[in-house]
């Protein structure tokens, strides 16, 4: 019995423990030794500007207090006007979103619909009207830095890269408590994405900014969750890389409230067990190779796997100490126990409106694991929608 409860503690341990941080070392020594080798992919981009026709698709659902300042940020891109086609699909919006839109015609495509089919079937018309090969994708709240498209293009001189992923930035904002912490947790995403794109490809692009060619779009159908996984993630399946360029960045507001955040979660966790199943065989090695390793140690684990293994860890290390007390197993237990109170009393001061980041931070990740139940939960049960919704984002601080 007690043997049982060490290999399940010290075995759910490591993998928590590897999925987090353990990947990022490993993934940092094997870029490392890549680079020593002279094996790396920057120095096959062109050192000619490299400036393709590129069509910016901004899908946006009743986003009338924000499009405008979305246009204009596009319309800002240093790149090249002839060569840079703005399609805004507002398919379903009742606002005034697509009257604004067309206060900007003809620099900016206008589609429009009453039907609101959902934001993948908006983009698998975009797509279908779009001139250009070079696809980038962007958020109607997501405003980009004045040289995203242009850096994203540039990848595209390397004719294995399929896709580029642009960075995702929350910038900071007031009364969001334990939500400015997604911050926290998109910087460390960020980090290792860009050292998954020096190893090899990114396993999943944000929605935010993110680029495909057109020849490697394939339809998305309307029951997809998460669209961006799914295009980025088939190109991968399809032999191409997905590069990451930190210095095309789309910036956004961190979600209004701990609510929303958890809207937000829960939907990313169905569309992550739904992404799993379509892309089973992505975890076989012997056909996908590093591509296998960095999805499952990048995906599947911190998915499928991890937020399982934390009331593992904690029930097999509480019986070790009631069974067979030792000083690694009892200072074990004090530090979870620290660390679950330290939640509980994020989420408790969260509620009052009280931010403190010692409590924010655990609040945060256990928040996360416990959305990934119910998205297990809505995805078993299939009622969670594909229909785009559009979160409810803070203001800017002053």
């Amino acid at each position: 019995m007690n043997t049982l409860l060490h290999i399940l503690l010290w075995s759910s341990l490591a993998i928590v423990i590897y999925t987090y941080f353990g990947y990022g070392v490993i993934t940092y020594l094997l870029v490392r030794a890549k680079q020593f080798f002279g094996k790396t992919e920057a120095n096959k981009l062109s050192e000619k500007p490299f400036q393709p026709s590129v069509s910016l698709i901004i899908a946006a659902y009743n986003e009338a207090d924000c499009i405008q300042a979305k246009i204009e940020n596009s319309l800002s891109q240093q790149y090249p006007a002839e060569q840079l086609e703005i399609i805004v699909i507002t398919d379903g919006s009742d606002d005034a979103t697509p009257a604004i839109v067309s206060g900007f015609e003809p620099r900016v495509k206008l589609m429009h619909q009453p039907a609101r089919m959902g934001k993948t079937a908006a983009l698998n018309r975009a797509v279908a009207h779009a001139s250009n090969e070079i696809l980038i994708f962007s958020d109607a709240n997501t405003m980009l830095n004045k040289d995203a498209v242009a850096n994203i293009a540039k990848h595209y001189s390397n004719p294995k890269v399929g896709g580029v992923s642009g960075e995702k930035r929350i910038v900071s904002a007031i009364g969001v408590g334990a939500v400015a912490e997604e911050g926290l947790y998109w910087k460390y995403e960020s980090f290792l994405k860009k050292l998954d794109s020096d190893l090899h490809t990114v396993v999943g692009a944000a929605g935010e900014l993110f680029s495909v060619r057109k020849s490697l779009y394939e339809a998305v159908g309307n029951n997809i969750i998460l669209d961006d996984f799914y295009i980025s993630l088939g190109v991968c399946e399809r032999g191409y890389l997905v590069k990451y360029e930190p210095t095309a960045y789309g910036e956004e507001l961190p979600s209004q409230n701990v609510k929303e955040e958890e809207k937000r979660k829960i939907r990313i966790a169905a569309g992550g067990f739904q992404a799993m199943q379509i892309f089973a065989s992505l975890m076989n090695p012997l056909r996908f190779g590093m591509l296998s390793f960095q999805y499952v140690s990048h995906r599947v684990l911190r998915w499928a796997l991890c937020p399982f293994l934390l009331p593992v860890i904690l029930l097999s290390n509480l019986l070790l100490v009631l069974l067979s007390p030792s000083l690694p197993i009892q200072l074990l237990l004090i530090a979870q126990v620290a660390f679950y109170s330290l939640a509980i009393a994020g989420g408790i001061f969260n509620r009052l409106n009280i931010s403190y980041r010692i409590l924010n931070v655990p609040y945060y990740f256990l928040f996360m694991n416990v959305a990934v139940y119910f998205g297990l939960k809505k995805f078993l049960q299939n009622n969670q929608s594909a229909v785009w919704e559009r979160s409810a984002r803070t203001k800017l601080s002053a």
